[in-house]
């Protein structure tokens, strides 16, 4: 988490079990809502996204990213790659003024591809 968090502009971030849509660890500042309320909402938007097959761009196409824009800031939702069944994802909330979408996006997906790795004992 502590990684995620120190991409420039990361203002928190939260791992979420999508199956069940709780909070399993977070990190940064949850000004709106804690990182329950965070969890649950985001969930609901995952699985409205991940179950809606016009946002399909073809076959056997997996979403990898969702982004969010807001006028002070950005959302990025990544599942987290590995044997997870797709039931784990993260919600990272980021600066509009600090942070920069293209970097955080690429080092976002390094991290996470990290993580698969470590946890496939490689």
């Amino acid at each position: 988490m502590q990684r995620i968090m120190d991409i420039p502009g990361a203002r928190s971030v939260t791992l979420v079990d999508g199956a069940s849509g709780l909070a399993i660890a977070a990190a940064g500042e949850h000004e709106l809502v804690d990182e329950h309320e965070d969890a649950a909402a985001t969930t609901d938007v995952v699985r409205a996204v991940l179950g809606c097959p016009a946002l399909a761009s073809g076959r056997d196409d997996d979403v990898t990213e969702l982004i969010v824009c807001g006028t002070r800031g950005f959302h990025l939702l990544n599942p987290v790659p590995g044997d997870f069944d797709g039931r784990l994802f993260v919600h990272v909330l980021f600066d509009g003024d600090t942070g920069n979408l293209a970097m955080a996006r690429f080092q976002l997906q390094g991290i996470l591809v990290e993580l698969a790795e470590d946890g496939h004992g490689r």
